[in-house]
């Protein structure tokens, strides 16, 4: 409360400088007091949003607006809107059953637009700040990562069944074994399906067997990977060998098609350009799971899926970050905490104990 006086106090003493110096029109008091949030909104999708972020997160912030926020708050003035309203359009998201970090990119949309009109002081305060999103709990939910996500990663005989359906699976006219080498790719470094897709020939090193992630397909465009930075992924001899051999009928389907070389892309689609993310979850990877008997799942749970497995066997924490590009281990031990290896069960047990090793010491005491 201190705190939001205080910055009224001084939006109110620079409009009150600017009256003295005749600086401040009836017209700018006018904008100032009847600006509506859709207003805002088109200010800041058309200016601050493009100089801050990459153009596939401007339209996903573009969505976000059209579905969702305008609809609510657009036609509201700024100063109308408060705390509430904002924690109560947030609330009623969790409950229609949008997952918790879409909510959380609702909120951080309506926080830009309400910070852009701070910057130009026509509101005191960004009352969205310190609203919280409390994530409504549904069965099973227990595996939640560190952006509040539900992860379903696989087990260990899961991604082997997954990827035994994929490999045998040869049923005309549109076989899972032709995905098969992406399949594995993803099981077998944890990449992204983005870093997958715009992954390029040059990018793999078969003697030194490691693929160097350089870009990421988003939106149908090329872009850096998500974190920003390249890195380098250690593939596994079956995977190097299965790449191998995908390279190989890539260069026959290139044949066939009388192309003079193989596409730069290692997985395209039948025209040789990028596969369709959406197509293929819905026409190989859903079909692949339901194939095999398995829940369904998301495409990200197969990065979940190599994480968890490599901690559940005890790898090195910050190597397994590394390959994920995870800024620090840190950041991986906060996701992926509940699959570290060791004896929670023995460690809790061992408190049946503490009263008889007390026993056993005073024993020695006594005896001595």
């Amino acid at each position: 409360m201190i705190g939001d006086r205080r910055a009224a106090e001084e939006v109110a003493s620079k409009i009150r400088a600017k009256l003295e110096l005749g600086e401040f029109s009836f017209q700018e008091r006018k904008e100032a007091s009847e600006a509506t949030f859709g207003e805002y909104a088109d200010k800041w999708i058309a200016t601050t949003a493009p100089a801050l972020c990459k153009e596939s997160t401007v339209m996903s912030y573009k969505d976000l607006l059209r579905l969702h926020v305008l609809p609510v708050f657009g036609n509201l003035k700024l100063s109308e809107i408060n705390r509430g309203k904002v924690k109560d359009f947030l609330a009623a998201r969790i409950l229609e059953g949008y997952a918790q970090n879409t909510v959380r990119h609702m909120r951080d949309v309506i926080s830009n637009v309400l910070n852009k009109a701070v910057d130009d002081e026509v509101i005191s305060t960004n009352v969205s700040l310190k609203v919280k999103i409390t994530k409504k709990i549904r069965n099973g939910d227990t595996n939640e990562g560190g952006n509040g996500e539900v992860m379903d990663p696989l087990s260990a005989e899961e991604a082997v069944l997954l990827l035994d359906t994929v490999r045998k699976d040869v049923s005309k006219p549109y076989p899972l074994s032709d995905h098969y080498a992406l399949f594995l790719l993803l099981l077998r470094t944890g990449m992204r399906i983005g870093e997958a897709l715009a992954l390029e020939w040059g990018d793999i090193d078969f003697n030194g067997r490691f693929v160097h992630v350089q870009r990421g397909l988003s939106r149908k465009k090329i872009e850096t990977p998500k974190t920003g930075k390249t890195r380098r992924i250690d593939m596994t001899p079956h995977l190097a060998e299965t790449l191998t051999a995908h390279k190989i009928e890539c260069k026959k389907r290139a044949l066939a098609m009388g192309l003079r070389e193989v596409p730069e892309l290692v997985f395209t689609n039948s025209a040789g350009g990028f596969i369709d993310v959406d197509n293929w979850r819905r026409r190989v990877f859903n079909r692949a799971l339901r194939k095999a008997g398995l829940r369904k799942i998301r495409i990200h749970d197969l990065r979940h899926t190599y994480a968890t497995l490599r901690i559940a066997k005890g790898d090195n924490i910050a190597d397994v970050a590394g390959q994920l590009g995870h800024a620090d281990a840190t950041m991986t031990l906060k996701i992926y905490y509940h699959w570290l290896p060791g004896g929670k069960k023995a460690e809790v047990d061992a408190l049946d104990n503490l009263g008889t090793q007390k026993q056993k010491e005073k024993k020695v005491k006594s005896e001595r």
